[in-house]
């Protein structure tokens, strides 16, 4: 989840999402952290590693945490895997987190300009519950699995991916650095990738939206529509892959929440989101995090609205 998720107050979005069955399948949702991230999170700088912490999936084949194959067949999506509608289009992917922050609290707790104040560099992220007989799973190893999922779809349709790390560093970037990137890349859409740490009983997805923001280095102006935009189309597609329903925590259940306490966004210059695919702290949300299948369906959900967005 981004550390810095504050909420403001979203648009009830009509989201053409056939949630029918989808509701009774989650019974509501989950909010992440961000280096930046949800209010009910509590992901601040310095955690306290989780016992036992999954090792980070491997770069090279999103090994999962739950013994599961680390390829599973994607589900039918609107857009042909093999069409290449997206060649010429270039799209960062921002895996949220690093699993070496646990190990950097000075670095990470180091303060950077986010335009309308100053922000910590990153946070852990948030993590599932151990138990004696299963490892904790982190936020970091998730989204570094779901984003070498998402590469791999959004490749197959012609994109250049751009990461903003493959935990090949020791920690960070920090969240102006990651905005930075994006902007380098002159990205057509950006996504941030996570998962909430919120309160158990708060369930499913939701995808935050940058807010009009002008102070300092910050002028989100140019990219709020688009944002908007790039937005509604993930959390649709995201709702019809996973058959997973928006939060019921916040966003007035329209899986959309807007916020102009998030550095990774006030300081972006292309369209960017952040999704929060589900809540880490909740066993029920926990349950569909930790399952290779279900990372998969979310990785797919992104790459269906990121094309969908795209190909206008």
């Amino acid at each position: 989840m981004p550390y810095d998720h504050r909420k403001t107050a979203p648009r009830t979005l009509a989201l053409a999402l056939a949630l029918t069955g989808c509701c009774a399948a989650l019974a509501g949702c989950g909010a992440s952290q961000a280096s930046e991230a949800s209010p009910t999170a509590g992901k601040g700088g310095t955690q306290t590693p989780p016992p036992a912490v999954t090792a980070t999936p491997d770069a090279s084949s999103s090994a999962p945490a739950d013994g599961q194959p680390s390829r599973t067949p994607p589900p039918a999506s609107s857009t042909p895997q093999g069409s290449r509608s997206l060649a010429g289009r270039t799209v960062v992917v921002d895996p949220g987190h690093n699993p070496g922050n646990f190990r950097h609290s000075r670095e990470i707790n180091a303060k950077v300009d986010i335009g309308t104040g100053r922000k910590e560099c990153d946070t852990t992220g948030t993590s599932t519950n151990g138990t004696a007989t299963k490892a904790a799973y982190t936020e970091a190893a998730f989204t570094l699995d779901v984003s070498h999922r998402l590469r791999d779809l959004l490749t197959a349709r012609g994109a250049k991916v751009v990461f903003t790390h493959d935990a090949d560093r020791p920690w960070g970037p920090c969240i102006d650095e990651r905005a930075e990137i994006g902007n380098e890349a002159a990205a057509d859409a950006v996504v941030s990738v996570h998962a909430d740490g919120s309160a158990v009983g708060n369930r499913g997805f939701h995808v935050i939206l940058p807010a009009r923001v002008s102070s300092g280095a910050a002028d989100t102006a140019p990219i709020v529509g688009p944002s908007r935009e790039l937005g509604e189309n993930i959390a649709d597609r995201f709702a019809r892959a996973t058959g997973t329903a928006p939060a019921n925590y916040l966003g007035s259940g329209t899986g959309l929440d807007v916020r102009k306490d998030l550095g990774g966004l006030n300081l972006s210059t292309v369209p960017k989101v952040f999704v929060e695919c589900g809540n880490m702290r909740d066993p029920k949300d926990a349950e569909l995090l930790t399952s290779a299948a279900w990372r998969q369906k979310a990785a797919q959900g992104i790459a269906d609205g990121i094309a969908t967005y795209l190909n206008g």
